[in-house]
């Protein structure tokens, strides 16, 4: 399967809250040569109009984050939503504070099982996006591991963060071939070093082997998606954007 490069909007988020800010920095991001986005922490912008934007700019959409809110009470609509947008991964960005605790972790599953089988059913997919605290152990198991046995693979995917697998002091190529065909979508962003501090980076501008990760990427052969993330940029969100693409192109991604 050949991977998409794409861009995840939330790295962007300051410059994309009323629909004039999402048109102007969409075609920023299609200068650089992206094809592909997510939608993730936009202004309340609807979703015909979002769509639209994209069209204009010749960039699908391809994942979103979704309050885990609506995901849970307000399914119907969310599916709605994504059918217009042309998107078929429904993404929840973080897992909500009351399940991150050794009490409550399974009632994530219990919770989401019935929203994620709406979806499924609709044709599309539920997407859990992980942190470092997936990577922590509740009653001698990861979290990471739970989710994956509380889930089928047909009811929930993965997108699997590579700084925050790094930051959970996992090993991210051991991650992708753990999920195997689970991880259609892929977070891609890099941890440098700020004197004893982690902080993220552009892609191939710190210390992840990009090179590998994208080797054993190709070897899965599951992912469709890898879409550059920065959280929090040292300087332009638009140059690390920009930087990324440019640095993943060297290695044969588009």
């Amino acid at each position: 399967m050949e991977m998409v490069l794409g861009a995840q909007l939330f790295t962007l988020r300051e410059y994309t809250q009323t629909a004039a800010d999402l048109d102007f920095s969409l075609a920023k991001v299609e200068e650089m040569g992206y094809t592909t986005v997510q939608i993730s922490a936009i202004g309340p912008i609807p979703a015909e109009q979002v769509r639209e934007i994209c069209e204009k700019h010749s960039l699908k959409i391809v994942l979103t984050h979704t309050d885990p809110n609506r995901i849970l009470n307000d399914t119907e609509a969310v599916i709605r939503e994504h059918d217009i947008m042309g998107c078929d991964y429904i993404g929840i960005g973080m897992m909500p504070p009351k399940y991150r605790n050794p009490e409550w972790l399974e009632h994530f599953a219990k919770d989401y099982l019935e929203p994620a089988k709406k979806i499924a059913a609709a044709g599309k997919l539920l997407m859990y996006h992980n942190h470092n605290l997936e990577f922590q152990k509740f009653h001698g198991k990861l979290v990471m591991e739970t989710l994956m046995e509380s889930f089928a693979p047909q009811e929930m995917g993965f997108t699997l963060d590579t700084y925050w697998v790094q930051m959970g002091g996992a090993d991210v190529c051991d991650w992708i071939c753990r999920l195997g065909d689970r991880i259609p979508c892929v977070h891609l962003k890099d941890m440098a070093v700020q004197g004893m501090e982690p902080i993220m980076a552009p892609v191939m501008e710190g210390n992840i082997n990009f090179k590998k990760v994208i080797e054993t990427l190709k070897k899965t052969g599951k992912t469709k998606y890898v879409l550059v993330e920065q959280d929090v940029c040292q300087g332009s969100p638009f140059d690390c954007l920009e930087k990324s693409y440019q640095n993943l192109c060297s290695l044969g991604l588009r």
